[in-house]
């Protein structure tokens, strides 16, 4: 059984569908699944026990990258299509079934309900990642085995205005792997993208030398995931490596100020989030504001007490449970 799956350019969309792969793998064990998507996210799916081939879109003038993905998979008699992009290429080639993202998919609902929607599924599949061996050893080199405790933080993003500033996740990591914290004595694993080093480091930077874990522009999303997947906890802004710790099954503190929760919170009862008191529309009403030439976080508004007060709530709910 060949399956075509095309998914979205960016990490965390991307992980918010591994839903239906999941779903794909369980209801047919033997089908030979080929997988669309951007070259960030392609390493989050090395690991996919039923993948046949990883086709990388690069996004080209005159949408000339449909086309050749076209090309490339015309020749192939599908047995299904699943298409996250409304891609003209999903209803071009043969296929027995298709199932698009279409204009009929509720918008305001999570992306994960969203996702299953795509392929009428009576039940949410959870998103998860999988991964090679290779992604494991190289995890394990960065986290190893031990009897100390890791808390994951993630300190930035792809976009300043949803950053919490770095001296508020600098207080709240000192007080969670304080003595009385919820993670006393814990390492602290830092992670961040290539370009995003700066904010990362100063995070670094405070945690005392011997608790440090360096995971800052060293790893492919794949490889990172892989390590998000031994920590004890993971806390971060909203980003795709957010989503990573989630789908991994690490229990999950995001941050949200400008982008909307209720569609991109983490996914599972192992998640929380805490948000700015603005909303995501609060945030940017303000003259002159362009998202692409913001030069300062919107984050402002959430306290570092508002964050800890979350994180006691939830970490005391996992503990009774």
């Amino acid at each position: 059984m060949n399956i075509l799956f095309i998914t979205s350019n960016r990490i965390g969309d991307a992980v918010l569908s591994t839903g239906l792969l999941d779903r794909i793998a369980h209801d047919y064990p033997a089908a030979a699944v080929t997988i669309v998507c951007g070259g960030l996210p392609a390493s989050l799916f090395e690991g996919y026990p039923n993948l046949k081939e990883i086709i990388v879109l690069k996004k080209q003038s005159y949408n000339r990258h449909w086309l050749k993905l076209w090309q490339k998979v015309a020749g192939t008699k599908w047995d299904m299509v699943v298409d996250l992009r409304d891609s003209i290429v999903s209803r071009l080639v043969g296929a027995r079934q298709r199932y698009i993202y279409s204009k009929r998919i509720d918008k305001t609902k999570h992306k994960v309900e969203q996702a299953a929607a795509v392929m009428k599924l009576d039940t949410v599949p959870a998103p998860r990642l999988w991964f090679t061996d290779a992604q494991k050893e190289q995890a394990e080199e960065l986290i190893p085995q031990g009897v100390t405790a890791v808390l994951g933080v993630g300190p930035t993003a792809n976009w300043i205005g949803k950053t919490w500033p770095a001296d508020r996740f600098i207080e709240t990591i000192k007080i969670l792997i304080a003595a009385n914290g919820i993670l006393p004595g814990a390492r602290v694993a830092v992670f961040a993208a290539p370009g995003e080093e700066e904010d990362a480091r100063k995070v670094l930077a405070s945690i005392p030398e011997a608790r440090q874990i360096d995971v800052i522009a060293k790893t492919t999303p794949g490889m990172a995931a892989a390590a998000l997947a031994r920590c004890d906890m993971f806390l971060g802004n909203d980003s795709g490596l957010t989503h990573c710790a989630a789908a991994v099954g690490t229990p999950t503190v995001a941050l949200f100020g400008p982008s909307y929760d209720h569609l991109y919170r983490p996914w599972g009862e192992h998640c929380t989030f805490v948000r700015t008191p603005e909303t995501f529309d609060e945030l940017i009403d303000f003259p002159g504001y362009n998202p692409k030439t913001l030069d300062h976080t919107l984050m402002e508004g959430l306290s570092v007490k508002s964050v800890l007060h979350e994180i006691d709530r939830f970490w005391n709910r996992k503990e009774a449970a």
